[in-house]
């Protein structure tokens, strides 16, 4: 019968030979393979009859290796050693490790991506997808976080506490000069950037006058469903944005936004990372998760 380049038997016999002087016994190699006992001396003689050489010495007590089946032996294992490594080593290139998160875009574009970026430098290894909804986030098919100002009440998923968040009113440079000293009330009498989103959960004007004591008419302005385009309206001076004083910082220590008198009110509730239980995480999903905790904990005090 003709063979193959190599001139080799047939893999599977010399699989079970290795597996077989590497234990020195039929049977504890059957139970590595999975077998029966009778199986890998099927596999043996088959093997030792294609040689024509003898591989083991039979004894009562168990087989040891004739030189012919030690000889083989060691360029077995050498060479499995090797395939073994390579197939490694192909595999881990081929392993593409990412955690995926999910978020607001307002979140996603003002904190969690300048923070991902600073991620990358210590882990370079660990992409990150992000995936932006202003829609409540329901499902974790897809993600290993996601994001939430709020607790989700109707989710079984693990919550972590970010951080709370201040809210200030802010508006462009050339508009707050004009209006220093300015009031509640004043406030309040301004055109004022309104967010319309379709998580209700997130604080909006009325809310944050209404938590700070003032219970009259709130200014009239424009309405966006994007938290990005208030703040571009903000800069551009066409009225007044809420800020949520973290997620702006970049923009107030520019100088490009400004904070309007000293009104303030801690934001009602937390935000939170939301996924499955650390036991049910990746260790890539894991490394992420500590080190947003390490960071928000190290910036603590830093804010404006």
């Amino acid at each position: 019968m003709s063979r193959r380049q190599y001139n080799l038997p047939a893999l599977t016999s010399l699989s079970v030979f290795e597996t077989a002087a590497r234990h020195l016994s039929f049977k504890q190699a059957a139970h590595e393979l999975g077998v029966t006992p009778g199986a890998v001396s099927h596999q043996i003689k088959s093997l030792e009859a294609d040689l024509g050489a003898p591989l083991f010495r039979r004894q009562h007590r168990g087989v040891e290796l004739t030189d012919d089946g030690l000889a083989l032996f060691e360029a077995l294992a050498a060479s499995f050693l090797r395939v073994s490594r390579c197939l490694e080593d192909i595999r881990q290139r081929d392993i593409t490790r990412y955690v995926t998160v999910g978020s607001t875009t307002a979140v996603a574009g003002l904190w969690l991506s300048p923070s991902i970026i600073r991620f990358w430098r210590d882990f370079p290894d660990i992409n990150v997808n992000q995936i932006s909804n202003d829609r409540p986030f329901s499902v974790m098919d897809e993600l290993d976080f996601f994001i939430r100002y709020g607790k989700d009440k109707d989710s079984g998923l693990e919550h972590t506490a970010l951080y709370r968040d201040q809210l200030v009113p802010v508006a462009s440079p050339e508009l707050a000069q004009s209006l220093s000293g300015v009031s509640l009330s004043d406030i309040a009498a301004m055109r004022l950037i309104h967010l319309k989103s379709a998580d209700r959960s997130w604080t909006n004007w009325a809310d944050w006058f209404a938590a700070l004591g003032h219970h009259g008419k709130v200014g009239a302005g424009p309405q966006v469903t994007s938290y990005a385009v208030a703040l571009q309206l903000a800069r551009k001076g066409a009225g007044v944005a809420l800020g949520w004083r973290r997620l702006i910082d970049p923009a107030l220590k520019s100088g490009r936004l400004v904070v309007l008198g000293d009104a303030s009110l801690p934001a009602p509730k937390k935000f939170y990372l939301l996924g499955r239980a650390d036991a049910q995480q990746t260790a890539d999903a894991l490394s992420l998760k500590t080190w947003l905790l390490n960071e928000i904990t190290s910036s603590e005090g830093k804010l404006l």
